[in-house]
């Protein structure tokens, strides 16, 4: 059971699947329908009897007369399937029955029956139509014999126009309630694309956040491991010990950073921890990049102007991110005494940010360990904020990214997450 108490959402989606095709299903359709109707038959023929038996509104039928009466009653069972159909082969037998000038009261239960059946199942124009027919027909043979029951019978077609209404408003009613249960449906579905979609979304930042917290900084300690390694063993009799421990300082600091770093993005997992919306990395934390892709033997020159006004924080972690991740890149396939040259500036041809990050390596080259994710995640960052990237060997030597970030100042971008929420600011 979820830890709040409720159903699983497996069971809860079955149950709903339940609910809506008990409302949706076709009352025409409905399971054991043939016995229904045998039985409704039954009951409208018994009825019939007896009004014939019990009214004197014309003579007691003969053996004809019966069998036309429970013919009439007996058609029902097949109501369901050809509604029209039925009430047009009841027309004549009807007809018959009252042109024999049996009691007239009898046929009414099957009669009705049929009407609802025709006036639930199609449209009021068809009903109407068919109503008139029958009942025009029927007024129009009895009024032939008698004249005075042809206008009892005109009398009592009040009862007729209210039983087509009645299954016209059930139908109404049936097709009011699908519309209902489809729009919640429909509802639903979207609320649960939706969320699936956030899912998504945090699942693959979370992954980006990870995979350049943790590149960076596993690739700078593998440098200056080898950097110490390598002064220890190339010349141990001029053993150097102010650069190995300085080595080993750079790799005890940038293990700290990481630690912290990795504590701030799995914080972001806890639901309702109360630390869980720390700052995010901007443009003032690139230097710490700088001075860890130095420890690992780059040369990095850095160049930063800032726009008018305060960054939104996710445009200023878009550009941190991408600048970390080229730095690694850098570091990691150039290797030691890489030059690289990271310059984020506004763009000038509109409102946005420009980073731009080259360097005098090769670029990313295939190990053999399948493909990485590092330019792939620099996309994505770009692309979350409404930016482009772009990433490859210069035609000089080198590789250089470069990204355009669109840009609005922390006001406008706090305004239209108030606007996303519902809340004036």
């Amino acid at each position: 059971m979820p830890e709040d108490g409720g159903v699983s959402a497996p069971r809860t989606a079955r149950r709903s699947e339940r609910v809506l095709a008990v409302v949706n299903r076709d009352p025409m359709a409905a399971p054991h329908k043939l016995r229904t109707d045998a039985l409704v038959a039954g009951g409208a023929g018994a009825l019939s009897v007896v009004l014939a038996l019990v009214t004197d509104d014309g003579r007691a039928p003969d053996a004809l007369g019966w069998a036309l009466l429970l013919t009439s009653a007996a058609l029902l069972v097949w109501r369901r399937k050809s509604p029209v159909l039925v009430l047009l082969a009841m027309i004549p037998v009807l007809m018959t029955y009252h042109g024999l000038d049996n009691a007239h009261s009898g046929p009414m239960p099957q009669t009705f029956i049929a009407l609802y059946t025709v006036a639930v199942t199609g449209r009021p124009l068809r009903t109407l139509l068919t109503g008139a027919v029958a009942l025009g027909a029927m007024v129009s043979v009895v009024s032939s014999i008698d004249t005075h029951q042809g206008l009892e019978l005109l009398r009592i077609s009040g009862w007729i126009a209210a039983v087509l209404f009645c299954g016209v408003d059930v139908r109404i009613y049936r097709q009011y309630v699908a519309s209902m249960v489809e729009r919640a449906e429909r509802a639903e579905r979207t609320r649960e694309e939706e969320a699936g979609r956030r899912v998504a979304e945090e699942r693959l930042r979370i992954a980006r956040d990870l995979h350049d917290l943790l590149a960076h900084s596993i690739t700078v300690i593998g440098v200056q491991t080898a950097v110490a390694s390598h002064i220890l063993t190339v010349d141990p009799e001029r053993l150097d010990r102010e650069a190995v421990a300085r080595s080993l300082d750079d790799i005890a600091g940038t293990c700290r950073e990481a630690r912290a770093e990795l504590r701030t993005t799995l914080q972001v997992l806890r639901a309702g921890s109360d630390e869980s919306d720390g700052p995010l990395p901007d443009l003032a934390a690139l230097p710490g990049l700088v001075r860890a892709a130095e420890a690992a033997g780059a040369q990095v020159d850095l160049s930063v102007r800032t726009p008018e006004g305060r960054l939104a924080p996710a445009t200023g972690a878009a550009a941190y991110r991408i600048v970390q991740e080229s730095l690694t890149n850098a570091v990691r396939h150039a290797g030691p005494g890489v030059r690289i040259t990271v310059a984020v500036a506004p763009e000038p041809r509109g409102p946005a940010l420009r980073v731009t990050v080259t360097d005098d390596g090769a670029g990313p080259q295939e190990s053999g360990q399948g493909p990485g994710f590092g330019i792939v995640g620099m996309r994505e960052r770009a692309r979350s904020t409404g930016g482009t990237l772009t990433a490859g060997p210069r035609p000089g030597g080198g590789f250089e990214v470069a990204a355009v970030l669109p840009f609005q100042d922390a006001a406008a971008a706090a305004d239209e997450d108030l606007a996303v929420r519902g809340v004036a600011p």
